[in-house]
């Protein structure tokens, strides 16, 4: 009989403790230095309106504080989590309901967490032509034990409560203390109806059990009513643990602090099914008063990857395109025309790569996705230690051209540290584009299954909302086809055994703010 530790996997809210402080605060005491506090916001996505969350206790007569109380927030990665934070100056001397102001800062829960070691430190801004020091931030993981154990044992000589048979016998653990160190067993004999006969129990500890990694431990299965009533009685049987072994579960936040990097790359469908750039018919129109459809949903999901990339450089191609001068038609070139290197510098630098595309490429066709995202899987086939996951993200307007190679591609890229986003785009009909999300059966190429899922697929239609809300747009789509990143980051990690690296020591230099491209 072999027991397992492990359970269901479910994904509720990963909840992360901030620690906030301060260094070289502006000085706005006469007669001694300023006595600052922090308060810290949060952003609602729905009206952008920003709300306080708490704030931390008042240290009297510092430029530098290291402030006690944290704040601690319920983390989502596919969200765009903004946080601002203000530090004023409360002196009691004046009045209290009107603390000086001494600056502020604006980031994402995301940038602390991939930051170097989940630390970062910022400029604080907004009191002009003045240098307000700086905050610095981080960001620590609150769980519960992650260890699974997992047992076996086998049974002796259990007591008969089958009339025509053997017992059909089943353990039940019970922790029987806070700390856990006491176990508690239940042996139970089956019923199909329900009504389970106890056999007996046994106590055990912690210690007791990771003992059986070495030897085997004989427990003897007690039924206290018997004991009291039988003057002979001895046991109801022997339960002995064979084995004993204990895993660390680790989570996507433990391999971000320890510096795992996630590779965000850009595939855009510049066929001639989305129409002419120049119409405002077409899918690629580019209005002076909002998005197209590729343009957010380009935005909505690098913005938040961007987090956790330190370079900030991300390699955008464009497929099914005449290019100039010789009109050749390409499925894989470079939106900054750069061959030699095609990343461009944050997500704003990708936007203005892909406008420039537009001006200077002919749409055409076919749709082919597999040079793509074979292109992607090259690279993460060069780094397989945990230090970089890549993400592929393509948006496209219609069904592919290239199915069978693009199964094939995906097969082969599910071994790999990747994952790929295809967002739909327009009208068309994408029930062929289902077939590539294996949610529900996994893909396969000649025979041979991928390994894991890595695809999600999201016609970008079911996210628009309805007032016209493109922030809102934006984030609802984020938030569903960046969900399954973590877990299928966490499934390579686990299938190849990788475990985190050990974050860069506390006293290390947090990561500054990224320059503006």
């Amino acid at each position: 009989m072999s027991l397992s530790g492990a359970s269901e996997r479910s994904v509720p809210a990963t909840k992360i403790e901030i620690t906030v402080s301060c260094r070289n605060l502006l000085d706005l005491d006469t007669f001694s230095k300023s006595d600052p506090m922090v308060v810290l916001y949060t952003q609602s996505r729905a009206s952008q309106e920003w709300r306080e969350f708490g704030r931390t206790e008042v240290i009297d007569n510092t430029l530098n504080p290291d402030f006690v109380r944290k704040f601690v927030l319920d983390y989502f990665f596919e969200e765009k989590q903004n946080l601002r934070f203000d530090v004023y100056n409360v002196d009691s001397k004046t009045n209290i309901s009107k603390p000086d102001f001494l600056g502020q800062a604006f980031l994402a829960l995301g940038e602390v967490i991939g930051g170097q070691g989940s630390r970062v430190e910022r400029p604080l801004t907004g009191v002009p032509g003045k240098k307000c020091g700086t905050i610095l931030l981080t960001a620590e993981e609150l769980s519960n034990c992650r260890d699974i154990a997992t047992m076996q044992l086998c049974a002796n000589k259990l007591d008969k409560k089958d009339f025509f048979g053997k017992s059909d016998p089943f353990l039940v653990f019970y922790r029987s203390n806070e700390d856990g160190t006491t176990v508690k067993i239940d042996v139970y004999d089956w019923d199909r109806d329900g009504s389970h006969d106890f056999i007996g129990e046994f106590t055990t500890s912690y210690r007791e059990l990771s003992k059986a990694q070495n030897q085997f431990t004989v427990y003897e299965v007690l039924n206290p009513r018997k004991k009291c009533k039988k003057k002979k009685y001895v046991n109801s049987g022997t339960v002995t643990l064979l084995s004993f072994s204990v895993d660390s579960e680790f989570t996507f936040v433990d391999y971000i602090k320890g510096g795992t990097q996630l590779n965000f790359t850009v595939a855009i469908d510049f066929t001639a099914s989305n129409g002419n750039p120049l119409q405002p018919t077409s899918l690629h129109y580019m209005s002076p008063y909002q998005l197209s459809a590729y343009a957010m949903a380009l935005k909505a999901v690098g913005e938040i990857i961007q987090d956790y990339d330190s370079d900030k450089l991300f390699p955008a191609y464009g497929f099914g395109a005449k290019l100039p001068p010789e009109g050749r038609i390409s499925h894989q070139f470079p939106l900054n025309n750069n061959d030699e290197d095609p990343n461009c510098a944050g997500i704003e630098g990708v936007l203005e790569s892909y406008f420039q595309s537009l001006r200077t490429v002919q749409l055409y066709g076919p749709t082919y996705f597999a040079p793509v995202i074979n292109q992607v899987a090259r690279a993460a086939a060069k780094i397989s230690d945990g230090s970089q996951y890549y993400v592929l993200l393509i948006i496209t307007d219609g069904v592919i051209s290239d199915m069978t190679q693009t199964k094939e591609a995906i097969v082969s890229a599910s071994s790999l540290p990747m994952s790929i986003i295809i967002v739909g785009v327009g009208p068309a009909m994408f029930e062929a584009m289902e077939e590539l999300d294996g949610d529900d059966v996994r893909v396969s190429s000649r025979g041979r299954y991928a390994e894991r899922d890595i695809v999600q697929f999201v016609p970008f239609r079911d996210y628009v909302d309805r007032s016209g809300n493109q922030v809102l747009s934006m984030a609802r789509l984020a938030k569903d086809v960046l969900a399954e990143i973590p877990e299928q980051l966490l499934s390579y990690m686990r299938t190849r055994d990788i475990q985190p690296r050990p974050p860069p020591p506390a006293n290390s230099r947090p990561t500054p703010a990224p320059e503006q491209p």
